[in-house]
Parts: structure tokens; C-alpha cells; sequence
């Protein structure tokens, strides 16, 4: 089993959302809001004519945790749903899970997803 993680444009999530509705391959996910920056470094921004240096930006991160057989179409499908070209756009991180349990039936690994 693999976990991959998605930092993502916070105005992306409804497109990606969308694309897991149309596969049937994403069964869950968890939703969060994050702040970070890489080479988008952040912006400037005039308050009241002050400049404000905004070095922090907004993302969402997406993480789903499936089969190792299922790991290339997710991230494809990822990309394909929230790329724009521009910097910004975010990355994707896959790390393996060792153990899954699903807490309400103690079901394990596969079953549990």
C-alpha cells in the first residue's frame, strides 16, 4: 500500500474532486489546509499603502492512502486535474504504508481501504 500525499492550488480541489468522481479508483481521502511556498516564494502586497510581504501562500493537501497497483493512475490523474503549467502548481509525495486498520469492524490492510 502506498500513501500519496498532494500539495495543491486551493482553487484545483474542485477539479480534482471531480476527476475521482468519474474513476472509481479514489475510494477516500483527507483534506487540508496548508501554508508553504517553493519556488513561488510569495508575493507583495499593498495595505493601506504598506507593502506586506506574503512569503507563506495557501494550499490544500490531498492525501489517499491505496493499493500499490492503483499509485500510477491516481498520480496521473492528479496531474492531469490540477496541472496549469505555472509555478505554483504544487507537488506529489508517494510513501509506502506498512499497516491500514479500519477501527469500527479491526479489518486490515486492503480490506480496511
Amino acid at each position: 500500500m502506498k500513501k500519496i500525499e498532494a500539495i495543491i492550488r486551493t482553487d484545483k480541489l474542485e477539479d480534482l474532486k471531480q476527476a475521482f468522481r468519474e474513476v472509481d479508483i479514489v475510494h477516500g481521502m483527507t483534506v487540508s489546509q496548508v501554508l508553504g511556498h517553493g519556488e513561488q516564494k510569495g508575493f507583495t502586497e499593498y495595505i493601506r499603502g504598506q507593502a506586506i510581504e506574503t512569503t507563506l501562500l495557501a494550499k490544500i493537501k490531498v492525501e489517499i492512502v491505496c493499493k500499490d497497483n492503483d499509485v500510477d493512475g491516481i498520480v496521473d490523474l492528479i496531474i492531469k486535474s490540477v496541472r496549469t503549467g505555472d509555478v505554483g502548481d504544487g507537488k506529489i509525495f508517494v510513501q509506502p504504508i506498512d499497516h491500514v486498520i479500519r477501527i469500527r469492524t479491526g479489518e486490515k490492510d486492503g480490506l480496511a481501504l
